[in-house]
């Protein structure tokens, strides 16, 4: 029993550090974005809008840039927060995997691996790690596990 209550401590606390260094990772692209200019709109400026189609995937490709800059922005600044206190876990970690598929489409693919050539290889990273969020879940160390502990009757919470 002791090694069954110690692997729940020791996987809520590797899910926390998960989760707080993804949360990091994106807050701090967030800040970039907030406190920087819209370089999506020099993308959309570089491109011919046939190539702007190609470049971002639908249905991201029918949004204007502008939109697209605040929508990545403000998923950038409140989901990693919802991830840091472990709430809404696996929808914020779904809607981050969105957000870095769509970058890594957009910009990463064509520029190979490295990611000193700006490649790919960081969002694969973040993907990868973002999964094991969605299958996981939040861990102990969560308010989603707090939650489903305060209302056990709620079906709906298993989805947490």
């Amino acid at each position: 029993m002791k090694d069954c209550k110690m692997q729940g401590i020791s996987s809520g606390v590797s899910l926390l550090i998960l989760r707080l260094f993804l949360a990091w990772e994106f807050l701090e692209a967030g800040l970039e974005k907030w406190n920087g200019q819209n370089w999506f709109t020099e993308i959309q400026d570089r491109f011919p809008f046939t190539e702007i189609q190609d470049r971002f995937p639908f249905p991201f490709n029918l949004i204007p840039a502008d939109i697209n800059w605040h929508v990545a922005m403000g998923s950038e600044l409140i989901l990693p927060f919802l991830l840091i206190f472990g709430v809404l876990t696996r929808f914020s970690a779904l809607g981050l995997t969105i957000l870095i598929s769509v970058a890594w489409y957009s910009i990463h693919a064509d520029s190979g691996y490295n990611v000193c050539d700006n490649g790919y290889k960081l969002p694969l990273i973040y993907v990868v790690t973002l999964l094991i969020l969605i299958t996981q879940g939040a861990g102990k160390l969560s308010l989603d596990t707090l939650i489903k502990k305060v209302y056990p009757t709620k079906s709906w919470l298993k989805f947490l």
